[in-house]
């Protein structure tokens, strides 16, 4: 059987490729001030906000375009705080003198190592979470105990996400296409000086 001849590829148009590659220098380097320049109004924004937050107790802002538009919001999520044990002796001191069947006692080769059952400790630090403050109520006898050794701490610092605005009968655009369509019609300009200029000179992909 005879073999046939391999057909040899053909190169693509060097303008095609020139071009590709080009568009992909031009987004890249686009890309990086973008990314630059939107961590910078985050920063700023989240600041504003924050200090709104404390002086008017406002947790929501709308972005709008030029002409009053709505395009967006920004929300604060509030913070999370949770009991912990940032003392952990203290801690295991009031459990030996209140609730000594929570506290162990383990005999090691060359040391005593005392603990509090981890089911314990939960319950314990679950209700002052939920208590807002470092106490446990004693489910038998109805004692409140200042529990030493735990505080309320942040776990989770506040935050504020941004959601775009969907399209709706009153408004068919939704808030990141009517963010485009001001990009390239131009009104948007004020707002982003960074990517006005031609991209710094620096770094490569």
């Amino acid at each position: 059987m005879t073999e046939q001849p391999q057909t040899k590829p053909t190169a693509p148009d060097p303008a095609a490729i020139r071009d590709a590659v080009t568009r992909q220098a031009v987004l890249g380097a686009l890309l990086d001030q973008v990314k630059d320049a939107y961590k910078d109004a985050k920063t700023a924004a989240d600041d504003l906000l924050e200090r709104q937050y404390k002086a008017a107790g406002t947790t929501k802002t709308d972005a709008t375009l030029p002409d009053g538009t709505k395009i967006g919001s920004v929300s604060r999520q509030g913070g999370e705080r949770a009991a912990q044990v940032i003392d952990e002796d203290a801690f295991r001191a009031w459990v030996r003198d209140h609730y000594p069947t929570e506290h162990t006692v383990e005999f090691m080769p060359a040391q005593v190592v005392t603990s509090v059952r981890p089911g314990f400790s939960g319950k314990v630090l679950a209700e002052a979470t939920a208590a807002g403050t470092a106490r446990y109520i004693d489910p038998v006898t109805a004692e409140v105990h200042d529990v030493p050794g735990v505080e309320i701490r942040p776990t989770r610092a506040a935050s504020h996400r941004l959601t775009y605005t969907r399209g709706s009968k009153e408004q068919p655009s939704a808030g990141r296409e009517l963010v485009a369509a001001g990009w390239h019609s131009g009104v948007l300009t004020e707002h982003l000086p960074a990517l006005a200029q031609a991209p710094a000179e620096g770094g490569e992909q």
